[in-house]
């Protein structure tokens, strides 16, 4: 670590900050990546335990943001390898109060009173089958998937985090978006 404590202190409380900033988009892009919810938290605490060791040495090359994602990927991506087979665990949500246990309590969400229930039950079965299907998705793919769509990373963000060339990054999105509009063709189709 370092000889000093008082600036140990300080670095810290500087990375305190930086787990209460990203502590939730880190756990998001590990879960959308993994597909279980106990598995992601377990994942989420190797991610910043190793951010924490390597703290010292972040050289600012990248934004924490981009750094912290590329740890977390390379940890999903670590976690997935020692699965002998991809399970596609249920679609829940994210935001849901859990107990200590981790199951639900309370509603999962909130429909918009302004629409009619039936809309609003519609757009939850709608997202439902758009996380699944995304959640069915070879790891290689999901993984590009959930850092572009569901986190808004560029492409060279996602090419810096997962190590992958532009071309692959590209490939491999253009094949995954392939993936999920076969899969839900059928639910855009007119009746």
């Amino acid at each position: 670590m370092r000889d000093n404590p008082e600036a140990e202190r300080a670095g810290a409380a500087d990375f305190n900050e930086l787990v209460a900033r990203y502590e939730k988009p880190i756990f998001n892009v590990i879960y959308r990546i993994l597909g279980d919810y106990d598995e992601a938290a377990d994942v989420t605490q190797e991610t910043f335990i190793s951010a924490y060791r390597g703290f010292s040495r972040f050289r600012g090359d990248a934004s924490v943001y981009t750094w912290l994602y590329q740890i977390a990927v390379n940890h999903s991506r670590n976690r997935l390898r020692r699965r002998k087979r991809p399970d596609i665990a249920g679609v829940e949500s994210l935001d849901a109060p859990r107990s200590a246990e981790g199951e639900e309590v309370g509603p999962r969400e909130i429909p918009d009173s302004s629409s009619a229930p039936h809309v609003a039950l519609e757009q939850k079965e709608m997202r439902e089958k758009i996380a699944a299907a995304i959640e069915a998705l070879p790891p290689e793919y999901r993984e590009v998937v959930v850092l572009r769509e569901m986190h808004g990373m560029s492409y060279a963000e996602i090419v810096s985090v997962t190590g992958l060339s532009m071309d692959n990054v590209k490939t491999r999105l253009s094949r995954a978006r392939a993936m999920l509009r076969r899969r839900l063709e059928h639910y855009y189709s007119p009746e």
